[in-house]
């Protein structure tokens, strides 16, 4: 009869003394296959792919946000908002208009991907 392959773990030296005092005197492996195999052993459910229709919604996010300097232009508004030295003119309260305009358009696309109702 074959023995199946060997399955390899790698520990941090912390980790592995922690594994060893927790085993006691039981070999490791029969400590561990124990420990994984109890019934009483968490199980984790399986990562649901979104569906494709969110994935594009996601996609074009992220693009928008790597095309837009929104993130950047608030934060250089709020740097001089803080050393009072921010001067409201057109150009800015254009510049202001338009960042929340898409914030507001990534919010309400987020809420559509992700299928969260307002």
């Amino acid at each position: 009869m074959s023995r199946p392959a060997p399955f390899s773990l790698r520990l941090s030296e912390d980790e592995r003394q922690r594994l060893e005092t927790q085993a006691g005197s039981m070999p490791l492996a029969s400590y561990v296959k124990s420990v994984v195999f109890a019934d009483k052993a968490p199980t984790y459910r399986k990562r649901r792919k979104p569906p494709v229709a969110e994935q594009r919604l996601l996609a074009e996010i992220l693009a928008r946000l790597g095309q837009s300097r929104t993130a950047n232009n608030l934060n250089q508004i709020a740097k001089h908002l803080n050393q009072g030295t921010l001067v409201l003119d057109d150009a800015l309260e254009k510049d202001l208009c338009e960042a929340i305009a898409e914030v507001a358009w990534m919010r309400a696309t987020l809420i559509e991907a992700l299928g969260i109702k307002s």
